[in-house]
């Protein structure tokens, strides 16, 4: 009897092991549900970049660089690129300027929308002053007088 006690517990382990496995195999074809982010850009403030360029200046012995560069996690054509753009005083214009669209006064916007209304009437007037020319020298070739229009107007 304890024989067979032993092979049906060898049984259910078995079977317990292949249940292990097929849930270990389903979970294995199952992807992942969590979304791994995108890396982003790194972005550095004008003065760190001025920071670690006093920082490189002072080291004196070979390796220091090296290992200031180890330390904050940067490239050396990062140096190379700050140096540059401390030298091209960049780095001084970049610490109050703030990034996207300058914001647009509203007097200017109204000034603006006044200035097209203002070309748009001036228009309309030159328009308006050609066809009052226009019918002035009309009413001289047919002979009309500024009284004879208006005597037929109060007639009619």
């Amino acid at each position: 009897m304890s024989h067979e006690q032993t092979t049906t517990e060898q049984q259910q382990q078995q079977q317990q092991q292949e249940q292990q496995q097929q849930q270990t195999d389903h979970a294995a074809r199952i992807p992942d549900p969590e979304v791994v982010p995108k890396a982003e850009r790194r972005q550095f403030t004008a003065a760190y970049k001025l920071r670690i360029i006093r920082e490189a200046e002072a080291c004196s012995e070979p390796g220091q660089i090296g290992s200031l560069l180890r330390r904050e996690g940067l490239y050396s054509s990062y140096l190379s690129k700050w140096r540059q753009q401390q030298a091209d005083g960049q780095l001084q214009a970049l610490s109050s300027r703030k990034r996207g669209r300058k914001s647009q006064d509203p007097s200017l916007a109204e000034l603006a929308q006044l200035q097209r209304e203002n070309e748009r009437l001036r228009a309309r007037l030159e328009q308006a002053e050609i066809i009052i020319e226009v019918q002035k020298k009309l009413s001289k070739l047919l002979g009309l007088t500024a009284d004879a229009t208006e005597s037929d107007e109060s007639v009619s």
